[in-house]
């Protein structure tokens, strides 16, 4: 089942999403900022665990970021990424945001939602915000894409 996240899954977010930040894969997250977003997640839980997490993050009137994308080895295959990202973008488009970018390893799997790349340049946001404070900054090798809402 895909929901929003509750208070007391903080922890299980936290815990999935730095599996694949000790990988390189994911920003690590610390529970605080887990907690302050809280509101941008969505689960996918099953029997009472989290196994897949995924957020839509507002960054300005216009736009917003898909971030923090992890399914469990367990859940890998079934569909649930997809699941989650359709929820963030069906959320994107409720809310009449015009256009939702991230940053991401697997250009190939976001392509098949609509994104495209872009240079990282246009997304200034991001860039002077999270990047700053991860360990690949200013060697970032994550492909930026965006989706335009509109039309």
């Amino acid at each position: 089942m895909i929901r929003k996240a509750k208070v007391g899954e903080a922890r299980a977010i936290q815990r999935l999403i730095n599996t694949y930040a000790k990988e390189g894969l994911l920003l690590s997250r610390p529970l605080g900022e887990i907690y302050d977003n809280l509101r941008d997640f969505f689960l996918f839980v099953d029997g009472g665990r989290v196994l897949g997490v995924c957020a839509l993050h507002i960054c300005w009137e216009d736009l917003a970021e898909i971030r923090s994308l992890a399914v469990s080895e367990e859940a890998r295959g079934k569909g649930v990424g997809r699941g989650l990202v359709e929820a963030c973008l069906e959320e994107a488009r409720q809310l009449e945001v015009r256009r939702v970018f991230l940053l991401t390893y697997i250009p190939d799997y976001f392509e098949k939602f609509g994104f495209r790349q872009v240079d990282k340049a246009s997304l200034p946001q991001k860039i002077w915000g999270d990047c700053l404070r991860c360990v690949k900054f200013p060697n970032c090798d994550e492909l930026a894409m965006i989706l335009d809402l509109e039309g």
